[in-house]
């Protein structure tokens, strides 16, 4: 057995062992995801050396390639707190990409290190209320102006990922030289973090997605992320790993709803036999198996792509925004066929598949909405080869 697959076992050990438990008590009993759960969990899986598959060796991680992350990630997504157990969950798993490939030295030390070692939680504010920046970056209005000590950020941000209790925020503005990422620490009093927004998704983040404000929020020069005027173009180290991530983690949840549909129908009758007897019942079952075969084949032949050509590369953009577009919609075809085969059961949050379904509606939204990935996926091929 490989290594990676030795790996692959034991993520699927811990994630039975204790994050399924918990994971129901989160869905059914009502227990809160928040910071001490996630710090119980994480200690759990560094007891279990299943933690950090994104993280690099000197922080107590894994230290695997995108090839690896896809086995292990699929592992660890089979619980809607599996990859927040391993900390491989958004925003963070985006941000140790980023800090770790664009971040100066003095930076890594400072905001990676304790991030990627799960030491505390991190945010990014891009996304602004209409008519800030959405789907549509160059839209940005958060502004920042340079002065003698540094730099002063106004602004309103929403749909602000683990905001609060975060221990720093990556925030986006706009200067005078083009948009430009900011390390913001959470106690500077220019850091406004406002009310969780009520959204589906509330099982697998703590912190929430919150309205944030930067009110002559002033930082020093040191604060800067990458180069002033280059933050988009440098956000792209951040954007294909992260929507990866994302599709290897809903792949996880599709295979367990899989599973858990399977024993359903074999225990349950209906008309004389076993549901799973049932032909209409098997076209479900196999539909389900054909997307979820597809989607993992897409995810590791990316995941290669990612590993040769490099995150940032033409190709490696392109290719993660067909594997998102597709593998968000085929995770959400599994689910809703998993909650249909369950029955009026499938919409009681006792049989959790309800909840899987609820959670993964925002995929086929955030790293970018299908149909703007649809937008420039054919833009690209318009163009032809390069």
């Amino acid at each position: 057995m490989s290594a990676v697959a030795e790996l692959v076992e034991r993520t699927r050990a811990f994630v039975t062992e204790h994050v399924y438990p918990v994971e129901r008590e989160v869905v059914a009993g009502g227990r809160v995801t928040d910071d001490a759960l996630r710090l119980d969990l994480q200690k759990k899986a560094k007891e279990a050396g299943v933690f950090g598959p994104l993280s690099d060796p000197r922080y107590g991680g894994l230290g695997l390639d995108t090839r690896g992350q896809a086995q292990v990630l699929e592992a660890a997504g089979a619980s809607l707190l599996g990859p927040l157990a391993v900390n491989a969950w958004a925003p963070d798993d985006g941000n140790i990409h980023l800090l770790a490939h664009v971040a100066d030295a003095e930076q890594q030390e400072r905001y990676l290190a304790p991030l990627a070692s799960g030491e505390v939680r991190s945010a990014i504010a891009l996304t602004e209320p209409a008519p800030g920046a959405g789907s549509d970056p160059r839209m940005l209005r958060t502004v920042a102006h340079e002065t003698d000590d540094g730099w002063v950020i106004n602004g309103a941000k929403h749909f602000t990922t683990g905001a609060n209790g975060a221990a720093f925020t990556i925030c986006v503005a706009m200067t005078t030289d083009g948009p430009t990422m900011f390390l913001v620490d959470q106690d500077n009093p220019g850091l406004r973090v406002g009310r969780r927004m009520p959204t589906l998704d509330h099982t697998s983040a703590p912190g929430g997605h919150c309205e944030v404000e930067f009110v002559d929020c002033e930082v020093p020069d040191a604060a800067v992320l990458g180069e002033v005027g280059r933050g988009l173009e440098l956000a792209q180290v951040r954007l294909a790993p992260s929507r990866l991530v994302f599709c290897m983690n809903w792949l996880g949840l599709a295979v367990r709803a899989q599973q858990l549909t399977v024993e359903h129908i074999t225990r349950r009758s209906a008309f004389g036999v076993p549901i799973a007897e049932h032909g209409i019942a098997q076209g479900l079952v196999a539909d389900n198996e054909i997307d979820i075969a597809a989607a993992r084949s897409l995810v590791r032949t990316v995941a290669e792509t990612v590993d040769v050509c490099g995150p940032a590369s033409p190709q490696a953009r392109h290719e993660t925004s067909v594997a998102k577009t597709f593998v968000s919609e085929a995770v959400w075809r599994v689910l809703d066929r998993a909650v249909q085969l369950h029955g009026g059961l499938g919409v009681c949050e006792d049989h959790l598949v309800a909840r899987f379904l609820v959670e993964a509606r925002a995929f086929r939204i955030y790293e970018g909405p299908s149909e703007v990935l649809r937008w420039s996926i054919a833009r690209r091929v318009l163009r032809g080869p390069r």
